[in-house]
């Protein structure tokens, strides 16, 4: 198990998964978590990705195995996790003995990528978001309130679990889904400390990915249902109109969570994308 050790600050827990050739010294490819979740939620990218890439999968702060010690009103907000990343990929770099790292994330993991591909360049090779928002509508805060004040004010009434299924019936996941899956989803969501939880999500309702993008000069890959909840055409229009190397492929889904509802298409888009930029074959017979 993994753990990035730091003085003074949490410690980060991550996921290493590694099936590629052993005398090949192949790239790093890390894979954020969004919102509330962990690393425990790609599990389905995995076994594509991992054949081909060294798979890194952080738990962000006071999530999954990653530290709770600290203060989640003072010591948590989108420059800090950006922080975060930074020092982990600066690790990585280090104990993997490469130059720079692959970055894929998943809706708020996605908006901390674009925030670590604008004020580190040196650090990242290519970024990826998958149905990654610019911005929380305030459509989309009054849905995920569910008729309550907010959706702090939602979760705290309903609980992490109840208030997850819901909203993933409504927002994240297709009604032919599996109940299992349902399960699975607010059982391992609800395992994370509540208070990081509601932290995250004062800071969701509130961050902006606007800012970053003109600095962001890597090649970029957007990942996106075609017809999401969450993001919209005026969101796509600010990435493609602001990013300097940016590229859209669309999943046949209008749900949020494109990334597990087809897994292997999107594992596909990534490594296609990748591969090209580092000259390798990312296809087996």
């Amino acid at each position: 198990m993994p753990i990035f050790q730091r003085s003074g600050q949490p410690d980060l827990h991550y996921h290493l998964d590694d099936f590629t050739d052993p005398w090949r010294n192949a790239p790093v490819l890390i894979l954020q978590h969004g919102n509330g979740r962990s690393a425990e939620f790609w599990y389905r990218s995995v076994p594509y990705l991992s054949r081909f890439y060294k798979v890194v999968r952080p738990d962000m702060r006071g999530l999954g195995k990653s530290g709770t010690n600290f203060d989640p009103k003072t010591q948590m907000d989108p420059q800090i996790l950006i922080d975060d990343l930074a020092d982990l990929v600066k690790h990585l770099v280090r104990d993997f003995n490469t130059d720079r790292t692959h970055f894929c994330g998943e809706s708020l993991g996605g908006i901390l990528g674009l925030g670590l591909a604008a004020q580190h360049p040196d650090l990242l090779r290519t970024l990826t978001i998958c149905a990654t928002p610019v911005f929380i509508s305030d459509k989309m805060k009054q849905s995920y309130a569910l008729g309550r004040g907010s959706r702090t004010d939602a979760m705290r009434e309903m609980g992490a679990a109840k208030w997850v299924d819901t909203t993933n019936r409504s927002t994240r996941f297709p009604p032919e889904t599996e109940e299992g899956m349902f399960a699975w989803y607010a059982k391992t969501f609800a395992a994370n400390d509540f208070e990081v939880q509601l932290r995250l999500v004062e800071i969701l309702n509130t961050a902006s990915a606007e800012g970053f993008l003109p600095d962001v000069k890597l090649p970029v890959l957007g990942l996106y249902p075609d017809a999401g909840p969450i993001t919209d055409a005026e969101q796509e229009r600010l990435l493609r109109e602001r990013l300097a190397d940016f590229r859209i492929a669309y999943l046949p889904t209008r749900y949020h969570m494109a990334h597990m509802i087809h897994p292997a298409t999107c594992a596909r888009h990534v490594l296609e994308f990748i591969g090209a930029h580092d000259g390798i074959a990312v296809t087996e017979t």
